[in-house]
């Protein structure tokens, strides 16, 4: 992990809670940025915008699952810009199983979501980049 951060910018009565944080991980063949916060403009149309960006040497790939800010309906929104093209899929009507099978996961105590490895790491991550956070506005 190259860094972590968090800060409390818009709820100033709980000083202790933490309204946004970001970190950027690294390995040996990537490196990766996380930012997560409760702020939602007013003028947005839904309580938030979940967003996703993998970028590489050729071009990138953006989803968005609640809102496409230039005004198409609904959610589920993929953007994929290469070397050639910018191209939109509609993805509102693409299964998405993962919310069900995390469920499933937990109840039958089965690995069909994500591996217990998987999951540890991810929670690894979290912890560690909390405990190692510079406190922006502290």
């Amino acid at each position: 992990m190259s860094f972590a951060q968090t800060g409390n910018f818009n709820i100033p009565e709980y000083p202790n809670y933490q309204d946004f944080g970001d970190m950027s991980v690294r390995s040996g063949h990537a490196t990766g940025y996380i930012r997560i916060d409760w702020f939602t403009p007013k003028g947005l149309s839904t309580w938030g915008d979940g967003r996703t960006f993998i970028l590489g040497t050729e071009g990138y790939i953006e989803m968005r699952k609640y809102i496409d800010i230039a005004g198409r309906p609904g959610g589920n929104h993929l953007f994929l810009v290469n070397q050639k093209e910018t191209k939109y899929y509609d993805c509102s009507n693409v299964h998405m199983p993962y919310g069900e099978q995390l469920v499933s996961d937990v109840v039958n105590r089965t690995e069909t979501a994500m591996t217990q490895d998987h999951c540890f790491l991810a929670t690894e991550l979290a912890l560690t980049a909390q405990k190692m956070a510079f406190k922006l506005n502290s």
